[in-house]
């Protein structure tokens, strides 16, 4: 077993923000490479061949590079592109049949000297499958076999060993990251797109649409301008949602009144004032084509529980933070 040494608090601390801070220098070497190097010209030319296939990308590593090759495979084929993980062990026994001459080989080893890439590489080769390497070995096997090469900066690794990857698992993944994005603008992929990938779960939730969970005209809360305040406090009871909206004679939305506005003029003979006198106006409002992240952001934003949904500025409906939640958004 291994033995636990006693590690004062000044120590963790120490080695907590030693750590964060190689792994921010890493960070920025690769930032240096993309701006004054050949990294940047190197990630662009990877984006564009992937641009150009009409197959997958096949993402392939070992260990921890395999770990995050399998991220960048799962964010690549979220946002827009096919993508897949293939093992590089697996695949010298039979999973090479899952890649075409459609496809690309994006192979991710720090060292680029895997052995269990080889069978990787001569399938390439043999077949003219395009190779993109991420790799910090310039002059590596696996660099020189690539079509595309992207030589990642020699990075201070956090372990003070220097052994256990971290610093340069971290600007794989970044350059993974960086990649999908760069694809995922190229595409145009917007939230409709990625609704249709992340239908479940919080992120399907968000992208879901206002109109799709808005109560209906039959259920606002309104009454005109010139009412009194004994009605519209009627028809807060009435409808259940601590609100009334206030609406001119051509039907738009010009002023709310909540039920906080009701507890800070019950002193001032509320019943006898006109809502005009009492509402907030230019209310806060949300079209009925917005994701429901963007009701739940103006919320909580503005701190109100309850949207207005308009239409040319004529509401349509009404959505209140509870129907957020229960739609699972937050």
């Amino acid at each position: 077993m291994l033995k636990l040494s006693a590690t004062s608090h000044d120590a963790l601390d120490a080695s907590i923000k030693k750590t964060i801070e190689i792994a921010a220098a890493g960070l920025g070497e690769v930032q240096n490479q993309i701006s004054e190097g050949p990294l940047g010209d190197q990630i662009e030319s990877a984006v564009r061949l992937i641009l150009s296939l009409k197959g997958r990308v096949m993402v392939a590593g070992i260990g921890k590079s395999g770990h995050i090759g399998r991220k960048i495979a799962a964010t690549l084929a979220s946002t827009g592109t096919p993508a897949y993980f293939v093992h590089p062990t697996e695949a010298s026994h039979g999973d090479l049949g899952m890649i075409t001459r459609e496809d690309a080989i994006l192979g991710l080893s720090w060292s680029g000297e895997t052995s269990e890439f080889a069978s990787l590489l001569a399938y390439s080769e043999r077949f003219s499958v395009p190779l993109i390497a991420l790799t910090s070995g310039g002059n590596s096997t696996l660099a020189k076999a690539a079509t595309i090469p992207i030589v990642l900066p020699k990075v201070t690794e956090a372990c003070p060993h220097g052994l256990a990857p971290t610093t340069s698992t971290l600007i794989q993944l970044a350059v993974g990251d960086a990649i999908a994005m760069a694809l995922l603008e190229a595409r145009s992929f917007g939230a409709q797109d990625f609704k249709v990938f992340h239908p479940g779960g919080q992120i399907g939730a968000q992208l879901r649409q206002v109109a799709e969970i808005m109560h209906g005209e039959e259920s606002l809360p309104l009454c005109g301008l010139g009412s009194g305040m004994g009605d519209a406090i009627l028809t807060i009871t009435e409808k259940g949602f601590g609100t009334v909206g206030i609406v001119d004679e051509a039907g738009k939305l010009v002023g709310i009144i909540t039920d906080g506005d009701i507890r800070r003029h019950m002193a001032d003979r509320l019943v006898d004032k006109k809502v005009e006198e009492v509402m907030t106006r230019t209310p806060k409002t949300v079209a009925a084509d917005a994701l429901l992240a963007t009701a739940m952001r103006e919320m909580e934003g503005k701190k109100i529980n309850v949207l207005f949904v308009v239409d040319e500025g004529r509401p349509i409906g009404i959505v209140h933070m509870l129907d957020l939640l229960r739609a699972g958004v937050a």
